[in-house]
């Protein structure tokens, strides 16, 4: 059983667990997820670890309830218990492998949209306390949804704020952003990571291949089951099959099949789709990856 240390609720429709999970936590990178179960008969829910702290021996989750599991888990207060946390799973983010002082001499762009600024706090996090501060962009529809201002103040270079509506800071889509920062700021970054909706995440790779700056996406979004076994985040990746809960979740932003990736999510909804993805993709479907059976 794991203990909820912390409940608090981030904005509109997000929420923070800090979750009791020493070994998870010590042993966590940025970029990687766990899977939750709120009891022996819920639902597996993949959540990205947005924060850790390795001596309390807690790691962070935020969600946004939707479906029955999260609903479950929204349910859950502070000193409960959950039955399960399984982790941490998926590839950590590649920054963590690179030279430090290579990546010092980068300039590096983080694009988060809605629920995808918990994954990115944590990443860019990570660069300041190695002496690297990123630049990074926020956007939400609304005021009411933004959330970790602060917290990413804290530890980012430079922190842009963008509302659809134009109820906080300014108005505009992120990509709005990149493109003032680039042709009207003058500023030249060597990388981008976008993290959030996957049509943001697509039109924000259309937007950084226009001035050449190679983009990492989190495919998060797609995934269900968190194993590979569901097929459900089965995607193309340049000519490859890949799967974003066993060789993911980031990949080459400019390599990914959008067009593909963003049917397949919508019908693996119903149960018509997911029948008709698995007679069309055949062995493929899962298991496909060869790490799992």
């Amino acid at each position: 059983m794991y203990k909820i240390s912390r409940k608090v609720q981030l904005s509109e429709v997000v929420w923070l667990m800090d979750l009791d999970a020493p070994q998870v936590a010590e042993n966590c990178q940025p970029g990687q997820f766990i899977i939750v179960r709120t009891d022996e008969e819920g639902e597996r829910i993949p959540l990205t670890i947005c924060d850790y702290d390795r001596e309390k021996g807690t790691i962070t989750i935020a969600f946004q309830p939707l479906g029955v599991g999260t609903l479950k888990l929204l349910a859950y207060e502070e000193g409960e218990e959950i039955a399960d946390v399984v982790g941490p799973l998926g590839q950590p983010s590649e920054l963590v492998y690179e030279d430090i002082e290579e990546l010092k001499k980068k300039k590096i762009l983080f694009v988060a949209g809605g629920v995808g600024t918990a994954p990115v706090y944590p990443q860019v996090k990570w660069l300041h306390q190695h002496g690297i501060d990123a630049d990074v962009i926020i956007g939400a529809r609304n005021k009411d949804l933004l959330f970790f201002e602060e917290e990413m103040k804290a530890v980012a270079g430079n922190l842009y704020i963008t509302t659809d509506d134009g109820s906080y800071v300014r108005k505009g889509l992120v990509t709005d952003v990149i493109t003032d920062l680039v042709e009207n700021q003058g500023v030249k970054y060597d990388r981008c990571i976008s993290i959030g909706p996957m049509i943001m995440m697509k039109f924000c790779t259309l937007t950084t291949k226009k001035y050449d700056i190679p983009t990492i996406v989190s495919m998060n979004p797609i995934m269900v089951d968190g194993t590979g076994m569901c097929g459900a985040c089965r995607l193309t990746v340049g000519d490859e099959i890949k799967f974003a809960c066993v060789d993911g979740p980031e990949f080459d932003g400019f390599k990914i099949n959008w067009n593909e990736a963003m049917k397949r999510m919508q019908m693996y909804k119903t149960e018509e789709g997911r029948a008709k993805l698995a007679y069309e993709e055949g062995d493929t479907h899962h298991g496909g990856c060869g790490n799992c059976n």
